[in-house]
């Protein structure tokens, strides 16, 4: 089985996170995907496979003869898929020989075109897979998942030489939890590379520091005939608020390595409002200072309006891997040769984002994240090409012979 094939075998497994769950995992329904692939796996060969109380799926596949000194490398993809959109009854469309131009998602009025999306026209020629309109597609991160089982397949079928490798899918990962229970220690690896990006040639080992941040608004309410000097509307002061911050700092005016803030949800009456936000940033001092901004608007607004008009909560939420990788070269160096063995000039840009493998880094498992060929996720122009999947799957299999090859790896 290829991984095109896989993936359109998960993507019809409802699996989406619940952000507004505190349980572990969020949604249950995560678990009938993560029993699906264990079985699987066993199917596959691969050993100790176990599915925990938390709906992380673990296995491994023992090294080798005369491989046993390679570091362990470990493999990790997340089950579930984004809350921002519709993630059940996914009703994939697949279109062979795609011609680069524009394609109508079902009939949701929805057109996938190269005008919104101009990488389109080098996907010419493939085998294009999206969405009806009507959900998201689940590429991320079940493209990873099944690159990576693919990988395994061939590695047990074909038996090439390789150190031991350990499998690891998570839950809750697009809600910001996957690695928060994740076994490090009873994983096994020295080093591990998530499957979680985009194009096929990615090579990410730098992301967002980030943090969430809710500014809640206290007004005071009145009669709207009498309440000349004495009503605060909380409403009014929550854009009063959003408007100190500045205005070319958001997602839709940055890019590359320009952080942002970006106001997620608002809700507000006079007497009450919410403003939540999500903060990122490369740079660990900017990080900091635009904390210190959102700070500051709370205190510059109590200042104006009286003592608990606003009131703001800051929390950090992951690290920049960066300071963690450098130390071992070795994991970016060897997935730039096995790229360029295939003909693929590996690019390397910071994510704009974040992934389980910033926590894992961060906790003593180094852990860059490789491209799985997919693009516009969370949204209903997901797409992804079966031979970008294949070139994904190989470079996985091409990273392993790389380590399972160097005498110094």
């Amino acid at each position: 089985m290829n991984a095109a094939q896989r993936l359109l075998k998960y993507i019809r497994v409802y699996t989406t996170s619940d952000e507004t769950s505190s349980a572990v995992p969020t949604a249950k329904r995560e678990f009938d995907l993560a029993n699906q692939l264990a079985e699987e796996m066993r199917q596959l060969g691969i050993d100790h496979v176990r599915v925990t109380d938390m709906c992380y799926v673990y296995g491994e596949i023992p090294a080798t003869a005369g491989k046993e000194q390679v570091p362990t490398l470990g493999l990790i993809a997340h089950m579930d898929t984004a809350p921002d959109f519709n993630g059940e009854g996914v009703n994939p469309q697949i279109i062979e020989q795609y011609d680069g131009g524009d394609v109508s998602l079902g009939n949701s009025g929805r057109v996938l075109s190269p005008r919104e999306f101009p990488h389109l026209e080098k996907l010419k020629g493939k085998t294009l897979i999206t969405t009806d309109g009507a959900t998201l597609l689940g590429a991320d991160d079940k493209a990873g998942i099944a690159e990576i089982l693919t990988a395994c397949e061939r590695l047990i079928q074909e038996k090439r030489p390789h150190g031991r490798i350990c499998i690891g899918f998570t839950p809750d990962e697009e809600v910001g939890s996957g690695a928060d229970h994740f076994d490090i220690q009873g994983f096994g690896a020295d080093f591990a590379y998530t499957v979680d990006g985009g194009d096929s040639s990615e090579i990410s080992y730098e992301n967002f520091y980030a943090a969430g941040a809710v500014l809640t608004i206290h007004g005071f309410n009145v009669h709207p005939g009498d309440a000349k000097n004495t009503m605060l509307n909380a409403s009014l002061i929550a854009m009063e608020a959003n408007s100190m911050l500045p205005a070319a700092e958001t997602p839709a005016h940055t890019d590359g390595r320009e952080g942002f803030f970006h106001l997620c949800e608002m809700s507000g009456t006079v007497e009450q409002a919410k403003l939540s936000y999500i903060i990122r940033d490369h740079s660990k001092e900017h990080f900091e200072i635009r904390k210190d901004m959102m700070q500051k608007i709370a205190e510059i607004l109590n200042e104006k309006y009286g003592a608990g008009t606003v009131q703001a909560e800051i929390t950090d939420q992951y690290e920049n891997m960066l300071s963690y990788i450098k130390p071992y070269p070795q994991l970016v160096e060897n997935a730039r040769k096995a790229m360029r063995a295939l003909g693929v000039v590996p690019c390397e840009l910071p994510i704009r984002g974040g992934t389980d493998g910033a926590k894992l880094s961060v906790s003593g498992l180094p852990c860059p994240n490789l491209g799985t060929g997919g693009h516009a996720f969370h949204g209903p122009y997901e797409h992804i090409t079966a031979e970008d999947m294949e070139l994904s799957t190989k470079i996985i299999l091409g990273i392993l012979s790389q380590f399972a090859d160097s005498a110094t790896a």
